[in-house]
Order: C-alpha cells, then structure tokens, then sequence
C-alpha cells in the first residue's frame, strides 16, 4: 500500500505534488479506463463537487491526511487530467475499503 503523505497548508495553496504522485506506469489499467467507482467518485468531485462523503479507511490509513493527499493532487494544474484522474482513482482504492457520496449536481 502506497502511504499518504502529510500536506501543509503550503502545499495545498501552492498546488505542490512533488512526491504525491506515483508513477502513471504503476497504477492498473482499469484506473485509467475510468470504469471504476473510484474514478466516478473523482468526476463528481472535480467536476460537481461533493454533498456528502462516507468512506471506510483501510487499517492504519489516515484519512484527512489520505483526503489532503488526494485534494492537493486534484488542485494542481501540473499533471495530465487524464493521469490525475486515474492517479487519484487509484490512490483512494489503495486507501479506503468503499464510499458512498452524493454529488452537487
């Protein structure tokens, strides 16, 4: 499991993502097709935002540091969408058991 880094208030305003992205080479393939729940729940998020947010973190995950490691990946400007998108899809799969959300839509 890939751990989720801790991310200042820096980072987060300075859309800083050195170090928060694993390689686009690692993550399955299923991620970059977009056919998953997590991904789903990454257009919701980027594109409607989010009402409600219900995850199960995995043993030992943190999650507002898992939730500040995925924000600060989805507010830079710097990588692909499409990798950001599969990036991000894959990371909450790496750290949540399920979710459940409804989008502002």
């Amino acid at each position: 499991m890939l751990p989720a880094k801790d991310i200042t208030n820096l980072d987060m305003f300075c859309g800083r993502i050195d170090g928060l992205m694993p390689d686009i080479k690692i993550v399955p393939n299923e991620f970059k097709r977009g056919h998953t729940k997590w991904n789903r729940l990454f257009q919701d998020w980027f594109f409607a935002g989010l009402k409600t947010l219900n995850l199960t973190p995995k043993p030992g995950i943190n999650q507002e540091e898992a939730l500040a490691h995925i924000r600060a990946i989805m507010k830079s400007w710097e990588p692909k969408h499409e990798h950001k998108e599969a990036i991000c899809a894959y990371l909450l799969s790496e750290w949540f058991e399920d979710v459940s959300w409804e989008a502002n839509k």
